[in-house]
C-alpha cells in the first residue's frame, strides 16, 4: 500500500490570506456591551479593546463560530438577536486582512469570565456610547452601525 503524502503550508489566516472572522457586542441587562482587552500572546492588536469572537474553521457556519468562540473565550452562552454589516479589517501595520461578521446578542446562561488570560489581558462593561479609544476597527465599526440602527433583526 502505498501512504500519500499530505501537503502541508504555512499558511496563517490574515496574513497569507484574508481571514474569516467576527465577534459579538454582548449586551448586559443594563445596556453595556462586554470588550476585551488584547493580551501581548494575540493574533494582532495587543493592549487595544475588542468584541469577543475569533476565527471562522473550515465547514463551520459563522454563526456557530461566534457562539463556539463567545463559549471558549468567556465562559457563557449567547442568544445572537442581530447582524451588523461585515468589516474589511486591515491592519497595516501588521500586514493583516480580516473579514469581520458582526453581531448583536444577549446572555443566555452563564457568568463572564476571562477563560483565555494568555490571550486577554481584561474584560470590561462598557456604556455604548463610552468605549475606549484605543477600540479597534472591526468593534468601533460594529458600535457605530450599532448606535446607527444599521443592523437586522434576527
Amino acid at each position: 500500500m502505498v501512504e500519500k503524502k499530505i501537503k502541508t503550508c504555512d499558511c496563517k489566516a490574515g496574513k497569507t490570506h484574508i481571514g474569516v472572522g467576527g465577534g459579538v457586542l454582548i449586551f448586559n441587562e443594563k445596556k453595556e456591551i462586554l470588550l476585551m482587552k488584547r493580551g501581548k500572546n494575540a493574533k494582532n492588536e495587543a493592549g487595544w479593546w475588542s468584541k469577543p469572537g475569533g476565527t471562522v474553521e473550515y465547514g463551520e457556519k459563522v454563526v456557530t463560530a461566534m457562539k463556539r468562540e463567545i463559549k471558549e473565550e468567556v465562559g457563557v452562552d449567547i442568544d445572537i438577536w442581530g447582524y451588523l454589516p461585515h468589516t474589511d479589517h486591515v491592519i497595516k501595520k501588521e500586514c493583516q486582512h480580516w473579514v469581520a461578521f458582526n453581531y448583536l446578542a444577549n446572555i443566555k446562561k452563564g457568568t463572564v469570565k476571562n477563560l483565555e488570560p494568555h490571550k486577554c489581558e481584561e474584560l470590561k462593561w462598557f456604556a455604548v456610547a463610552e468605549f475606549p479609544k484605543k477600540t479597534v476597527q472591526n468593534t468601533r465599526e460594529a458600535i457605530k452601525n450599532y448606535q446607527e440602527k444599521k443592523y437586522i433583526k434576527l
